[in-house]
């Protein structure tokens, strides 16, 4: 296994390298004050490095909603039944241990003159330095016909948890020789390869359960991330079961009716039995209600992920608008520990060190038949920018294959510890 629990710990090891004696600069209320919202691959990591390496030199609250979380990555093998909804769930009792202040609430507001956080329970919390990584939402009339109304009949599942079980149900439910219909996102959005994995484990599920399937991809999309490795595998695989329309058939005229049951592609009306309807996406709200988004996203300076309207907010992950990274789990957690030796330093004095990102997206195509790309990233004055990457080869022997799969299996092991401790 190329990655394992260890060594993907110590990637963190320069970012996470702890000084001695740090000197506090607080603003006259006693130790600095950090305030996290979003507790995913971004956040989560954020909160925890900078409560460990800090030393308790900083006070740290993370704000988070739900106690128990389910991350996105990974889920799309829940759905193959590879994985169960439980292997994905993890609390914050890890992070409270460490020293981290978890709220379970939601941040409805961020006044940036008074430096606090509203909360939805009441109250506000004070900070020096706000990190915000709320993930994704989701542009209202993306997909016409679909609302987040309709998320109950035609599930979006790109939110890991109960959208992941609904999806999974529905799936179960199908009757012989049924149609799965997905509707694709446009770019950009979050993880890249995750909605061609989706259709793999679909697929996989149904070869075993419901042969005589089928499934519809309506893509707006002309190619998508590793595009010859899943049509490669799609063939070997699920022979005649998938069927991809993209841009260049209609793939982007598209509208759902989700009492109907109807996906309209390119003026031809089809009756589905599931339909996976993933919009176009934006940077969760908690961003726009900051007012440090332009557009869908929120920009930020490539050196330390803050934010260009405001040098003391800072955005993570899938919300920012950074560059070259795709926005993934593991952009995140490497944007996190960025983040959080910046904001230590400013807080405290102790050395920061230079900006460097990585990045590695597995797919799960069919049993042990995994695939991945990946890159190292710089930051510019411009940008995050790429440095270099790597990408399986169609053709290669079941042995790298399964090899690849099982390094995807321990990197999930080493982020979620790297998360959550």
């Amino acid at each position: 296994m190329k990655l394992n629990r260890r060594l993907f710990l110590g990637t963190g090891a320069a970012a996470a390298a702890t000084l001695s004696a740090p000197t506090v600069f607080a603003d006259g209320h006693g130790k600095p004050r950090v305030v996290v919202v979003g507790g995913g691959a971004g956040g989560a990591t954020a909160a925890r490095y900078i409560a460990k390496d800090s030393k308790g030199a900083i006070d740290v609250t993370l704000i988070e909603p739900t106690r128990m979380y389910y991350t996105c990555f990974f889920s799309n093998l829940d759905l193959g039944g590879v994985k169960e909804i439980d292997d994905l769930g993890h609390s914050y009792g890890g992070l409270a241990a460490g020293g981290v202040n978890v709220v379970h609430d939601w941040a409805v507001a961020v006044d940036r003159d008074a430096k606090t956080v509203s909360l939805a329970g009441g109250g506000s919390v004070p900070y020096d330095k706000l990190i915000l990584s709320p993930g994704i939402d989701f542009v209202e009339g993306a997909v016409e016909g679909w609302d987040l109304s309709a998320q109950n009949a035609m599930p979006h599942a790109y939110k890991g948890g109960s959208q992941t079980e609904l999806l999974k149900a529905q799936l179960a439910a199908m009757p012989e020789g049924g149609t799965f219909a997905m509707v694709a996102p446009p770019n950009p959005y979050r993880c890249p390869p995750g909605p061609y994995e989706r259709v793999s484990m679909v697929a996989h599920y149904l070869k075993a359960n419901n042969p005589t399937a089928k499934i519809i991809v309506a893509d707006p999309k002309p190619k998508f991330s590793k595009m010859a490795l899943f049509q490669e595998g799609w063939g070997e695989h699920y022979d005649s079961m998938i069927d991809w329309i993209g841009e260049d058939f209609g793939g982007g005229e598209v509208s759902v009716d989700p009492n109907a049951m109807t996906v309209t592609i390119d003026g031809e009306v089809t009756k589905v039995d599931v339909c996976n309807v993933i919009p176009a996406m934006k940077a969760g709200r908690i961003a726009e209600l900051a007012g440090v988004t332009d557009g869908n996203w929120a920009p930020v300076n490539a050196a330390d992920m803050s934010t260009k309207a405001d040098a003391d907010v800072y955005v993570l992950g899938d919300a920012s608008s950074q560059g070259d990274m795709p926005k993934s789990g593991f952009s995140a957690n490497s944007q996190a520990k960025v983040c959080a030796n910046a904001v230590r330093g400013a807080l405290t004095g102790s050395k920061v060190f230079p900006a460097k990102f990585s990045n590695t997206c597995w797919s799960l195509i069919d049993t042990n038949d995994g695939v991945k790309v990946g890159a190292t990233y710089e930051a510019t004055d411009e940008k995050i920018a790429k440095v270099d990457g790597f990408i399986s080869a169609t053709g290669e022997s079941a042995e790298l294959r399964k090899a690849t799969y099982e390094e995807s299996e321990g990197w999930y092991a080493g982020i979620t510890a790297d998360m959550f401790g």
